[in-house]
C-alpha cells in the first residue's frame, strides 16, 4: 500500500492524468498513421519504386506504437489507482519496450525527408516510365505503379515532370526510346486538357506554346504530402515521447514508495 500523506496522492492523481492523456495521444497517433498509410494523395508506388519506403515504415510503427500506449495507459491507471508493485513493474517495462520503438519510428520519419530529393523522382520516372521491357513480374508492377501514377499526378496537379517539361527532353528515358520527340516531345497528360479530359489544343501541346501545355513540375506536388506527413509522425511522436518520459519517472519514483 502506498504511504497515506498528501504529496503520494497527488502525484497518484498527477499520474492517473498523465496515463489519460497518454491514451488519448495513442489513439490520436493511430489515426493519424492509419490515414498516411491509407496513402491519400495516391503517391505511394512513386516512393516504393525507389525501394526505400522507410517512412511508411514509421507510419506502421507508429500503428502499433499508438494502440500498446492507449492499452498500457489504462495498464498504469490500474496499477497506480490500486497501489499494486507488480502491475506497475509490468507497466514500466512495457512501456520502456514502446518507449523505444516510438523513438525509432520518429527518427525514422524525421531523417527520411532529406531522401526526398528532386533528382530521386527524376532518375525513377526517367526508367519506369512507360517503360516497354519489364524483367520480372514485381518490375512490370512497379512499372504499372509508376506509369498510372504519373498519369494522373500531371493531370489533376497540371504540371509535367519532376522540374518541367524539360525534364522529358533534356534526359534519355524508357519514354523517349519509345516515342519520337517530334511528336511526343512529352507524355499527352502534360497537356492543358478540357472538361473531356482531352488537349484543349494538341499541336500547341506539342509545340510547347504557353497555355497548352503545363510548364510547371510536379515536385512540390509529390514532396509536399510526403514531408508533411513525415514531419507530422515525427513531431507528434517526439511530444508523445516527452510527455510519457516525464510520466515514467513519475510511476518510477511512485513504484519505489509503496510498501512491500
Amino acid at each position: 500500500m502506498a504511504k497515506s500523506d498528501d504529496g503520494i496522492h497527488i502525484l497518484q492523481g498527477l499520474l492517473v492524468f498523465g496515463n489519460v492523456v497518454i491514451g488519448m495521444c495513442g489513439i490520436a497517433l493511430t489515426a493519424e498513421c492509419i490515414f498516411f498509410v491509407s496513402d491519400p494523395h495516391g503517391l505511394y508506388p512513386l516512393l516504393e519504386a525507389t525501394e526505400n519506403d522507410d517512412i511508411y515504415a514509421a507510419a506502421w510503427i507508429g500503428i502499433f506504437v499508438g494502440f500498446a500506449l492507449f492499452a498500457l495507459s489504462i495498464l498504469g491507471i490500474i496499477g497506480v489507482l490500486k497501489s499494486n508493485r507488480t502491475l506497475l513493474l509490468v507497466y514500466i517495462i512495457l512501456m520502456l519496450i514502446t518507449y523505444a520503438f516510438e523513438m525509432a519510428s520518429c527518427i525514422t520519419a524525421a531523417t527520411h525527408r532529406d531522401f526526398l530529393t528532386p533528382n530521386l523522382f527524376l532518375k525513377q520516372m526517367l526508367e519506369r516510365y512507360n517503360k516497354s521491357e519489364t524483367v520480372n513480374n514485381n518490375d512490370e508492377w512497379m512499372t504499372e505503379g509508376v506509369t498510372k501514377t504519373w498519369d494522373k499526378l500531371m493531370v489533376q496537379k497540371q504540371c509535367c515532370g519532376v522540374r518541367g517539361p524539360s525534364d522529358w527532353q533534356e534526359y534519355m528515358s524508357a519514354f523517349r526510346s519509345t516515342h519520337s520527340d517530334a511528336d511526343f516531345p512529352w507524355p499527352r497528360n502534360c497537356c492543358v486538357m478540357d472538361a473531356r479530359g482531352s488537349p484543349v489544343n494538341l499541336d500547341g501541346c506539342k509545340l510547347g506554346v504557353p497555355g497548352y501545355y503545363n510548364s510547371n513540375g510536379c515536385y512540390d506536388a509529390i514532396s509536399g504530402p510526403m514531408n508533411t506527413h513525415a514531419w507530422g509522425v515525427a513531431w507528434f511522436g517526439f511530444a508523445i515521447l516527452c510527455w510519457t518520459f516525464c510520466v515514467l519517472l513519475g510511476t518510477m519514483f511512485y513504484w519505489s514508495r509503496i510498501e512491500y
